[in-house]
Parts: structure tokens; C-alpha cells; sequence
């Protein structure tokens, strides 16, 4: 039972990612990337800490694990979020939903290395295919520079969340979710905030914000898709194994490019599809690895 809810809170957090890249895709017209993410942030540690306090949670966290939890901040939410905007606000909500749908085969790279996963011959085509879907995507359907450079930064953020995904894994788990998720974005804050101090445009911003639209795009991203899909990530990953819980990303192409065709009129070519299938592809040979032993004894039972 604990497999299959850790599973749907994965599938929730996918989903809720493909949805965001449509409205930052409109937010980010008027907001630069790097404010939007600082904002983002400030409106999800506000929802973060009010849930916190009406759950009574405590904060207390061990000095030796501090250094853990502001990596899954620093590379996660600071470098991973930033580059998805960044690389959204230069190319398109497809792209950006399905270049980064190439986190789970890069999941299993880093589960190797830290968390001493097996490489099977599957686990490597999946990476492969994973790897030939991006370039396909970026070398061949990108019409300029700009678009390539879009969907080079987008595989960064899919690297990067990829990292910070398995580095999740190794946090204590007497630790709650919600812990975890709030200190990971207060560290990513902490370290945005020199940056947005020297380069955010306020004048420009507060226009901006007046905007309904845009403010309430700010508080999708901020709640919805940063406090509460950071949460269920982080809780869904608690309850799987890092190669089960990467193939949830498959949910986030899927609403990404639907609600970018729908809302957005975004046109889809022959070299996007042929790159989303490959990176699927490289997806699905994860999905369909091996039950550990205990899982199959548990069927038995």
C-alpha cells in the first residue's frame, strides 16, 4: 500500500510540473527568470511554514545533515528551477516539459554513484535513448540559436534535478518531507537573494505583479507547483526506490505538451515527437525493470 501511494504522489508532482511550464511560460513574458524564481520561492516558504505550524511540526534538524539538505536546495531548487525557467522563457512549454522528462534516465546514473544501484544493460539504452532524445530535440528542431541554447539549459535542469532527486534519497528518514522540502527551499533563497537584490527591476516588478493574471500565476507556481509538488515529490521518493519513483516524470510531458497545444497554440513538429519518443522510450525500459525480492515476496504473500 505504501508502494502504491508513494507512486500517486509521484504521478501528482509530475502532472503538476506539465502544467507549470504553460504558466511560466505566460509569467515569464513580463518577469525575468531570476525574479520569478525568487518570488516563487518567498510565496512557497510563506505556504510552507503556515502548514508547518498548523501541523506543529518541528524544525529541528541535526548539524551533520545540514550540509545534505542545502545541497538538494542549492542544486535542486537553485540551479535546476532557475535553468527550467530560463530555458522555458527561450524555447517553448513542450520543450521545456519534455527535455526535462529526461531526469529519470539520468536518475539512474546518480543512483549508481550514490546510492550504489545496479547499471543493468537496460538501465544504460534507457540513458542512451534518454540522451539521443534531447539532442534530437535541440539540434534538429530548433530553428535559431536562441532556441538551441533554450533547450541546452533545459538539459541542465534535468542533470541537475536528476542529482538532487537521488541526493533526497540519502536525507535520514526520521526526517518528515515537509522538513526536508522547506529547508531545501530556504537554502535555495538564501543563495537567489544577492542576485535578486542587484539585478531585479522593482519598478518594472510591481507593475508586473498588479497584473491579475500574473500574480495569479505567481501563486499556481509558488503553492501548487513549488510547496505542494516539492512536497509530494519528496514524499513519493521516501516511499519508492529512486528507479521506480524517476518513471513518474512520464506524467510531465504528457500535460506539459497537451496544455501547451491547448492554451498556448504551440505548434508540435516532426523532430519534437521523434526526440519525446526516444526520451519515452529510454523512460519505459526503466519502468520496466525488476522488482526487488522483497517486492515479489510481498505479491506472494
Amino acid at each position: 500500500m505504501k508502494r502504491y501511494l508513494g507512486s500517486l504522489y509521484l504521478a501528482m508532482a509530475a502532472s503538476i510540473w506539465g502544467g507549470m511550464y504553460v504558466v511560466s511560460k505566460v509569467v515569464l513574458t513580463v518577469i525575468a527568470p531570476l525574479e520569478l524564481v525568487w518570488i516563487r520561492y518567498a510565496v512557497a516558504l510563506a505556504a510552507l511554514v503556515s502548514a508547518g505550524s498548523l501541523s506543529r511540526q518541528s524544525w529541528r534538524i541535526r548539524r551533520q545533515d545540514l550540509p545534505l539538505i542545502a545541497c538538494i536546495g542549492i542544486i535542486g531548487y537553485f540551479v535546476s528551477i532557475w535553468a527550467q525557467f530560463w530555458g522555458t522563457q527561450l524555447s517553448t512549454a513542450q520543450m521545456g516539459a519534455v527535455i526535462t522528462s529526461a531526469t529519470p534516465a539520468f536518475m539512474v546514473l546518480f543512483a549508481r554513484v550514490l546510492l550504489k544501484e545496479a547499471i543493468t544493460v537496460k538501465k544504460a539504452v534507457a540513458v542512451f535513448l534518454a540522451t539521443a532524445g534531447v539532442l534530437c530535440i535541440v539540434g534538429i528542431e530548433a530553428n535559431g540559436s536562441s532556441f538551441q541554447l533554450g533547450g541546452l539549459i533545459l538539459g541542465v535542469a534535468a542533470l541537475t534535478w536528476a542529482l538532487m532527486s537521488v541526493l533526497v534519497k540519502k536525507v535520514p528518514a526520521d526526517y518528515s518531507a515537509l522538513v526536508v522540502t522547506t529547508y531545501g527551499i530556504l537554502a535555495a533563497a538564501i543563495a537567489l537573494t544577492p542576485l535578486f537584490v542587484t539585478q531585479a527591476n522593482i519598478e518594472k516588478l510591481q507593475l508586473a505583479v498588479s497584473e491579475p493574471a500574473i500574480w495569479q500565476g505567481i501563486l499556481y507556481l509558488g503553492i501548487v507547483s513549488t510547496a505542494g509538488a516539492f512536497y509530494l515529490w519528496n514524499k513519493g521518493l521516501q516511499m519508492v526506490d529512486a528507479t521506480q519513483g524517476s518513471l513518474y516524470f512520464f506524467f510531465q510531458p504528457l500535460v506539459g505538451t497537451l496544455l501547451g497545444w491547448l492554451f498556448l497554440g504551440e505548434q508540435v513538429g516532426l523532430a519534437f515527437w521523434l526526440g519525446a519518443i526516444l526520451i519515452l522510450s529510454g523512460v519505459l525500459l526503466v519502468i520496466r525493470q525488476e522488482q526487488p525480492a522483497a517486492a515479489r515476496q510481498e505479491q506472494k504473500a
